[in-house]
Order: structure tokens, then sequence, then C-alpha cells
């Protein structure tokens, strides 16, 4: 691991820690930041970081449990305005693009909130619920078919990107380009870029985008003139109370999901597929009931993959918390990656547990107002795909450590060798990347 560096944690205490400031710690093999966070949940108090060169804003690592959670449940104190990522939106994508509803607070987040939680109608979600069965058994015929590879290239990869397309009502012939785009625009969140990605035209993610939103701007205006039983149907036309999304509203949140939706679920597929794999006595549970263990294995999956490494809050009110008090306008991090690692809260927080019970993860946020919309359709999606992999595919499992992507934001697996069927002589592969 690289030197530490001195970081003060207030202006009576100096303590050597890793500098989560430094894009170096984010290329650091993942086991190393996990130790480097639990070593910042021993100080005691919240820990500041001073970015050393650029237009970065110094800012307090939150790593406890107790602080992550205790922020996600004060969004009046810690604000998700004006972003919740680095670099903020710019005031200017947000006229352009539409403010997604992560940067939101108060009465504009709830009341976009509200609306769209109305358009998840139980019967949509049960008509997605089934859905989500059909295309899990439809994926698997075609992994079948292609046989082993790159799992992050596979037909179930697809999984989350389908249902989302088909709860929204996404004709197929957009589908490829919108993936394609989606791809792009986010192929460099949280990065550092290097090399020959250096020098990657300013702004062509944004285009991606924009091309996308004007693609959802032509489905809203055919859904208002001749409604379909889908979510963007429900969402561009009025409800009861007169609610509805403009184009530009419900380009942003088609935005959100395909990352909150998409990127997050198909990532803790691959750390679970890596996780059964190197834990053959956990998958032996599983498949021996799998019904009865299926939502705990979800849960643990998400708790020990975090596929959302960090998100960012700015202070609003002076506030104590974790031994700390903040002022106005200072910037802190939500590390759900340590908070899920906690050992005052789970025991033996490095081990993988399908049988974990309490299992309080923060995989999802840490409740509040911003708890994830989609945290019910992502549990199901998991529960399908891996349901119909264990059952069909024999010996499913992983053949080589996974590539993960350079990232301070998500857990993201770039590539993942596996394979499947008879004659596997030296037993499942044992890997220590996901720990």
């Amino acid at each position: 691991m690289n030197a530490p560096t001195q970081v003060p944690t207030d202006s009576t205490r100096v303590t050597a820690v890793a500098d989560l400031a430094d894009p170096a710690f984010w290329r650091l093999p993942r086991s190393e930041r996990l130790s480097a966070f639990a070593r910042l949940r021993e100080l005691g108090a919240p820990v500041r970081f001073t970015p050393r060169t650029g237009s970065r804003a110094p800012f307090h690592a939150l790593v406890t449990h107790a602080d992550v959670k205790a922020a996600s449940r004060q969004p009046q104190v810690f604000a998700s305005a004006p972003g919740v990522t680095f670099p903020e939106p710019a005031p200017w994508a947000k006229a352009v693009f539409g403010n997604s509803m992560v940067n939101m607070d108060g009465a504009e987040h709830a009341g976009l909130r509200r609306t769209i939680s109305r358009a998840f109608t139980p019967r949509l979600l049960a008509a997605a619920e089934e859905n989500i069965g059909a295309v899990a058994r439809r994926l698997v015929d075609e992994m079948t078919a292609e046989g082993p590879g790159d799992f992050m290239r596979s037909a179930p990869a697809r999984m989350p990107f389908e249902v989302i397309c088909d709860l929204m009502g996404i004709p197929a012939r957009h589908r490829a380009g919108i993936a394609a785009r989606i791809d792009h625009a986010s192929e460099y969140v949280g990065v550092q870029r290097r090399g020959r990605a250096r020098l990657r035209v300013p702004g062509r993610g944004l285009r991606s985008l924009a091309r996308m939103q004007l693609e959802m701007a032509g489905i809203a205006r055919d859904r208002r003139r001749v409604p379909a039983d889908d979510m963007i149907s429900a969402l561009v036309r009025a409800d009861v109370d007169g609610q509805a999304l403009s184009s530009r509203q419900l380009g942003a949140f088609f935005s959100l999901l395909l990352v909150a939706g998409v990127e997050t679920t198909r990532n803790a597929i691959a750390h679970g597929l890596v996780l059964l794999s190197a834990h053959p006595e956990q998958r032996a549970l599983l498949e021996s009931d799998f019904e009865r263990h299926a939502d705990g294995a979800v849960d643990e999956i998400v708790r020990h993959s975090t596929p959302i490494i960090q998100f960012r809050r700015t202070v609003t009110a002076e506030c104590a918390l974790g031994g700390h008090t903040f002022l106005p306008g200072e910037k802190v991090v939500l590390l759900y990656a340590s908070a899920n690692r906690d050992a005052s809260v789970f025991d033996d927080p490095d081990a993988f547990d399908i049988t974990r019970s309490p299992n309080p993860h923060l995989g999802y946020g840490g409740g509040g107002p911003h708890h994830c919309l989609g945290a019910h359709l992502a549990k199901l999606e998991m529960k399908a795909l891996f349901r119909e992999m264990l059952a069909r595919l024999d010996g499913i499992r992983t053949t080589a450590e996974p590539g993960l992507v350079d990232s301070n934001f998500d857990n993201r697996v770039g590539s993942l060798p596996f394979t499947f069927g008879k004659g596997h002589p030296n037993g499942p592969l044992r890997t220590t990347a996901c720990r």
C-alpha cells in the first residue's frame, strides 16, 4: 500500500491514514481499501481529507454504520443538493438534461418521488414480477446456447436493462442504441482517466445522454397520444392530482434508473457469482433450499459487494455527528462500502454468510427519503437469475479473478471469466478479489 498521509481529524489531532482524496487510493486492490476503511473506523471521529490538486473541496469521510445511517436520515442537515457525486452537476447541465432526483431535497424531491411512486401501481409491479421470471429464463436459454466466456458480455448481464426497458415500455428498436449511449456516457464515472482516455473529447458523454433524452422525449410524445400499460404512460399522463413528468424530467429519471437500476444490479449479480464460486459451502446451502435462503443470499451479496461505494452530502446547518461538529457548507462523504463492514454491527464482517441475520446493510442507502426506489425489483431480479443459473447451468462458476474497474463511485466489474458444465477436477476457484 502507498505510504500513509498525515490527515487531521480536527484541530487537535493528527493521525496517519490512507488518503481518500488521492485518486491513487482508488486504484489500490479492494482488499487494501477495505483495510484502510477499517483503520478509519477505529479513530472515533470522521477524518477530513483535502485534495492536493484541482478545485475539489475538502471533505469529511463518514465511515461507521451509525454515522452513515444518521446522515442519510437527516436530509435537512446533510443535503443532496447541489449534487451527490463529484464533480457536482453544472447548472447548465441541469437546465439542459433536467436535475436527477438523487440531487434534490425537500419538497422538490418529495413531489417528484411521490409522482414516480404512484406509477409503481400494484398491477404494474405484479406484471413486472412475472416478467422478471420470464426474462431470466430467456437469458439463461441464450447463455446455454452461447456457452462460457465473459460473464459481463453474456446474456444474463443484460437482465437489469431488459427488465427496466420492459417496465418502462421502451420499444425494442430503441434498446440497442440506448444501451450503447449509456455505456459510453458512464464509462469513466468516478475514474481518474489514464492514457488515451485523457484525450477523450469533452462532452462526448453528455452528447450520448442528449441523444438518449431525445429518444425518450419522442417515446413520451407517443405515449401521451396513445397510452400503453407501461410506466412511461403512467409518468407522462397526469394522475388524479394533476401530476406528471415533463419529457426532460422523464429523461433525467430514466438516466437515473439506468445507473441505479442497471449498473448496480448488474455488478451485484457478477459479484454474487464470484462469491458463490469462492464459497462452495454457501453455494451448497443456497442450492439445498433456494426459496429459504434466497433473500438472505441477495442481502449478503449486496452487503459484501456494496455496488455503490459512496455518495456526497453538503452540510446546511451546524450539527454534531460521530464526535465531530460540522459547519454549514462543509462536504461529507457517506462511505457505504465502509459502513457495510463495520464490526460493531456485523459479526465477522469480512465473511460471506448467506444466513446472516439481522443484516442491516446500507447497500440501498441508509434509509430516509433517498432510500432506493427500485430495491424490491433489484432483489427480485437477482433471485430470479440465480434461481435459473444454479438450477440449469451445471456447476456455473468463475474461472479467474474479476477485472474490477478503478472507481471511487461504484464497485464495477469490467470482465469476469466463467464457465459451466461438468468436468472441473480441481473444484471451485478460490478468489479473494471480492473480500
